[in-house]
């Protein structure tokens, strides 16, 4: 029944990201740079593997995930604080071997340049009276959503992270690159004499552009999270794929204390009840249970009235929630 499924929620890592099906004939893209490639399965061993491996996904948002790598469109994940949505793209990246998240955290003053890459003009032109002429490709540096735009064999995971914060002419903006899956460096096309170069890239690499185009060969894995908070443009929509992340239920949230938590777990049942009961009236977040659950299973056994107080104190309202 899942044999279609390339990322199955396992957290155990795998390469079947390299089985997946061609894309769709309207989402082929071409890159005249030379394959970006570098052997990132390594460098995603780092604290947030930990994070990326006890994550608990439901058959839906698995499908969706799937849906969206096949389709190679960007996905657009909604849901209330703790549900998440941060985490799936750690996820995803994990089990599929795709090397460290690219992450943009975007706020009302965010651009889409911002994104794509900063050309540090003044410090090249104080190591060009230093030093005389001085390389652009020095005091270039692609940002998350360019680092993700290289011509790589396979995708990178790019987290778009808070995306309703945005401004509104924002989402607009992303459209031209969404579809295109290329953008272009102005100040490395007015090089006539030079045909590539080498810059920098947003986790600390080095990358090679030629005639200032950067274009993908595998479009990206964008995960664009929200709270909720704002409505998006038809024309931008059309182009994602939305994934509503509902409240973990009571089993959810067995699974995730036991996957973080292990043996402390065992004290977790009546926190979850304080929880769930909580969160009939107010806004909670799934990383309050877990902080409480903790906080219990460092405490004594039989300090029943600290563990309770603490449950009070960690279970605090994040929002009004409309009832």
């Amino acid at each position: 029944m899942n044999e279609w499924l390339i990322y199955r929620g396992s957290g155990v890592p795998h390469d079947d990201i390299d089985s997946l099906p061609p894309p769709p004939p309207w989402r082929q893209f071409e890159s005249m740079s030379p394959p970006y490639e570098t052997d990132l399965a390594e460098v995603y061993q780092g604290p947030t593997a930990a994070r990326a491996d006890r994550y608990i996904v439901d058959q839906a948002t698995l499908d969706m995930v799937n849906t969206a790598l096949y389709l190679r469109r960007p996905l657009l994940v909604t849901g209330p604080p703790g549900s998440g949505k941060t985490s799936l793209a750690y996820a995803v990246a994990h089990e599929l071997r795709l090397g460290p998240v690219l992450r943009w955290a975007v706020t009302s003053r965010s651009t889409l340049l911002d994104a794509l890459y900063r050309y540090d003009v003044l410090g090249r032109l104080g190591d060009a009276q230093l030093n005389g002429a001085a390389e652009i490709g020095s005091f270039l540096r692609l940002g998350p959503l360019g680092t993700a735009m290289l011509p790589a064999r396979r995708p990178r995971v790019l987290l778009i992270d808070e995306f309703d914060k945005s401004d509104v002419d924002l989402p607009n903006d992303l459209l031209e690159i969404f579809e295109e899956g290329r953008f272009t460096i102005p100040e490395l096309v007015r090089l006539e004499d030079v045909a590539a170069v080498e810059v920098g890239t947003a986790d600390t690499r080095r990358a090679s552009v030629v005639r200032g185009q950067v274009s993908c060969r595998a479009f990206p894995i964008v995960i664009m999270t929200s709270n909720g908070e704002r409505d998006f443009p038809p024309a931008f929509l059309r182009r994602c794929l939305q994934l509503q992340l509902p409240q973990p239920t009571r089993d959810m949230l067995n699974q995730i204390v036991q996957a973080h938590l292990g043996s402390w777990s065992e004290r977790s049942e009546e926190l979850i009840e304080a929880f769930l009961r909580r969160r009939e009236t107010i806004e909670l977040s799934t990383d309050q249970l877990l902080n409480a659950v903790y906080m219990a299973g460092s405490l004594q056994a039989h300090d029943v009235a600290n563990r309770a107080e603490l449950a009070e104190l960690l279970l605090q309202r994040l929002g009004d929630v409309e009832l």
